[in-house]
């Protein structure tokens, strides 16, 4: 036997079982053109016995039949012998002969379904277990084995393309195909195992982090390219996942979401987890919001946002926590705007933005809530991992300790709590200025705390008097309050914990401002 690309596979006998019977009937046809003996199972056989393909049934190459409601019926040596044997070992070959097992050159496989099952509503974790399938992806493991003799068929998606190679070749399958077939069914495997292991996590009690990291997730779709056209992109999704989710949303109009607008709708979504008592709107540019604010309705919640910065605001996406109306919507179609995301739309909202070509309009179909936050994130790394769990926690005024000679005002400690749920959603470091439930200015992602602040200040140019200001984390040296003062900051809330925190409460005092420390630092790197 020769593993490599100019080996051919004559195809002469097949075993077909699988719970998806999408094109199975012609493919099994198309076997039957070149002669293939087919062995089937179940209700796979009765489909192409129905369909006037005759097969085999698998009692009668196993000479036993199906067990145990049907968890026992390929589990036999007169099965995966005929899978496993090499074909270039005359030893293999004259075993097969002394026990009068006939080769098998084609598994055509797919597994109960599992994933499907779990979705169901109010399904019971006794139907979730019998849809584990165990004959199923042992003949694809075995048929994968020994890949250099054995085609394994895992996707309905390849019926087509083996077909077309069979009908080009008098009925064999080369090697490379054979290498692509078997590398698809281990894919499909672990990812059938993984999903069943991500299952099942989440309903036995389990460490937090498990020795193996197990990421059962299904391709959504290829993107475009990636953060830049230079790299190539697809978007995966785990199956189990429970409430507002980027994979979940419908896209209502527009072209299809890029690598960047996913990142970009997480992070709204990310933000506007934290109000879902009231609402809300967010503007979202390279991941980090340039506008964020509350108020009693989204249209005043919205336009004050969006003034926030509406320079930086261009080519933005837009978060929304509550239905898009039509007033909304008008002033959202005064600008351009990559892509709006709200729970619904009013069908008036629609019209009016749908009139723009571009616009991507993608609908959550539920309330944005802190209760389907993510439990977990993790970052890719050569070589490995990092896996954490998520910052859900909220900062309350139970939280706050005075560390100022003056107390800050009732005003004052409801923004800076509006601020703190905010400034844990930017880059580190970052450095924000918020009047009320509005961010006036935000200083993201520097090198040094002290420009961050500059910048913030800068941003909110005279909005900044009055402002109370946030930090993700403590101030290293007084310069930072020094530039918050400059800017008309009245009050700071930030997490302490310098060995510089008295020169910068002094800070504080000297400029007459209140400074509360919240205890709990918030980077986002």
């Amino acid at each position: 036997m020769k593993i490599g690309g100019t080996n051919l596979v004559k195809i002469e006998r097949a075993l077909i079982s699988v719970s998806n019977k999408d094109g199975i009937v012609d493919f099994a046809r198309g076997l039957k053109a070149h002669g293939v003996e087919i062995i089937s199972t179940g209700g796979t056989a009765a489909l192409l016995d129905k369909s006037g393909i005759k097969t085999v049934n698998i009692s009668d190459v196993t000479g036993f039949p199906e067990m145990l409601d049907g968890r026992v019926k390929t589990l036999h040596p007169n099965i995966h012998a005929g899978l496993l044997a090499r074909r270039d070992l005359p030893e293999h070959m004259e075993q097969l002969g002394k026990m009068g097992i006939k080769k098998i050159d084609m598994v055509v496989v797919n597994l109960y379904p599992f994933r499907q099952t779990v979705l169901k509503p109010n399904v019971s974790l006794e139907e979730i277990i019998e849809n584990i399938d165990i004959g199923g992806p042992s003949m694809i493991r075995a048929a994968s084995k020994n890949y250099g003799s054995v085609a394994v068929v895992t996707d309905p998606a390849s019926y087509k393309p083996v077909l077309d190679e069979m009908n080009a070749s008098g009925g064999s399958v080369g090697g490379e195909t054979l290498k692509r077939l078997m590398l698809e069914a281990f894919r499909s495997t672990a990812a059938y195992d993984s999903m069943i292991a991500q299952y099942l996590g989440g309903v036995f009690p389990t460490e937090q982090f498990p020795h193996y990291l197990t990421l059962g997730m299904e391709k959504v779709q290829d993107l475009r390219y990636g953060e830049n056209p230079s790299q190539a992109a697809a978007f995966y999704a785990d199956p189990f996942t429970a409430g507002v989710a980027v994979s979940k949303m419908d896209k209502l109009h527009g072209k299809e979401i890029s690598f960047n607008n996913v990142l970009d709708v997480e992070s709204a979504l990310s933000l506007l987890r934290e109000f879902e008592d009231r609402a809300c709107a967010v503007v979202i540019k390279h991941t980090n919001p340039c506008g964020i604010a509350c108020d009693d309705n989204i249209y005043d919640a919205f336009i004050t946002a969006y003034n926030v910065d509406p320079l930086a605001a261009f080519g933005c996406v837009i978060g929304l926590n509550r239905e898009c109306d039509v007033r909304t919507a008008e002033e959202i179609s005064k600008h351009f705007v990559e892509m709006v995301m709200a729970p619904s739309f009013e069908p008036a909202a629609l019209d009016i933005m749908m009139k723009k070509k571009n616009i991507r309009l993608l609908r959550t179909n539920q309330p944005i809530t802190l209760a389907d936050a993510p439990k977990i994130k993790m970052k890719y790394i050569k070589g490995g991992m990092l896996v954490q769990t998520a910052d859900n926690s909220q900062v309350t005024r139970e939280n706050l300790r005075v560390v100022t000679k003056r107390q800050p005002t009732e005003e004052e400690i409801k923004a800076m709590l509006f601020a703190n749920r905010v400034v844990k959603h930017i880059w580190s470091n970052t450095v924000i200025l918020a009047k009320g439930e509005r961010v006036v200015g935000i200083g993201a992602g520097q090198m040094s705390r002290v420009d961050s602040s500059f910048i913030a200040g800068h941003k909110a140019g005279e909005n900044a008097k009055g402002s109370v200001m946030a930090s993700d984390a403590f101030f290293p040296f007084r310069d930072g309050v020094d530039e918050a003062a400059k800017a008309g900051a009245t009050a700071i809330i930030q997490p302490g914990g310098s060995i510089r925190d008295e020169e910068v409460i002094q800070a504080a005092n000297e400029h007459d401002m209140a400074m509360v420390f919240s205890g709990a630092r918030v980077f986002r790197h």
